[in-house]
């Protein structure tokens, strides 16, 4: 029906009823498959069955289920054959100038923890920049730089190839893994060593790899793919 922040704002608006009756504010724990669960009259049930898809997003794309200024999402990408009838979401962010890897999936546990720093599920990603860096800046990125909201946690990063030429007109590739989900944390980090971000792929997500998929083409996981998500999010195969 809603996600999380959505959700928490229908039933303070009084729109959730549980077995007829307005929950306590304290909150109160149902049963799916025994309590009758309304918002606005109309009876709610979980999906029998998750649905998990793989997207590799495309540039200009806006990861997010709406948009208001009617730019095009990430579920406009995938339509109604990706959706399927399921009310899907995108786990993390990609920003509008990034691409590469995404999952939507109306798995609220797996998504939980998939982006709660806690559980340090790794994201990798390829990452062409303005100038080739140097060593110390390099050694920076791994043991973590200063930004405005904190150190950073260690990094892997690894220089995949450089171009010749001026500090800035020189392109350099770069691998760098986090196990983090700050705000456009990638490109924050490269610009905090004085680098400018030209272009930045997801290529892995925990156990997910973006492989062959092409630009704007999506996927639904294989049963195997699940299971590893569902290990990499510290849950059982279930």
């Amino acid at each position: 029906m809603a996600s999380r922040r959505a959700a928490d704002e229908l039933i303070s608006s009084g729109s959730v009823r549980v077995n007829g009756k307005r929950p306590p504010a304290s909150g109160l724990e149902i049963d799916p498959d025994n309590d009758r669960v309304t918002v606005e009259g109309r009876p709610v049930k979980p999906p029998s069955k998750h649905r998990y898809v793989m997207l590799n997003k495309p540039l200009g794309v806006i990861t997010t289920s709406r948009d208001e200024s009617a730019r095009t999402t990430v579920l406009d990408v995938i339509g109604q054959e990706g959706l399927l009838g399921h009310r899907l979401f995108p786990v993390g962010r990609l920003d509008a100038d990034s691409t590469g890897l995404l999952l939507l999936t109306d798995d609220g546990d797996v998504a939980y923890r998939l982006t709660h720093p806690r559980y340090k599920v790794a994201k990798e990603y390829v990452v062409t920049v303005a100038g080739a860096p140097r060593s110390k800046e390099l050694d920076a990125l791994r043991a973590g730089v200063k930004l405005d909201d904190g150190l950073t946690a260690p990094a892997e990063v690894e220089m995949v190839r450089a171009t010749a030429g001026a500090r800035d007109s020189g392109r350099a590739e770069l691998r760098i893994v986090i196990r983090e989900g700050r705000h456009r944390q990638v490109r924050r980090m490269v610009e905090a060593v004085g680098h400018k971000v030209v272009a930045l792929r997801r290529t892995s997500f925990g156990p997910l790899r973006l492989g062959r998929l092409k630009t704007g083409g999506w996927r639904v996981l294989s049963t195997g793919e699940v299971a590893a998500l569902r290990r990499a999010a510290g849950l059982g195969v279930g």
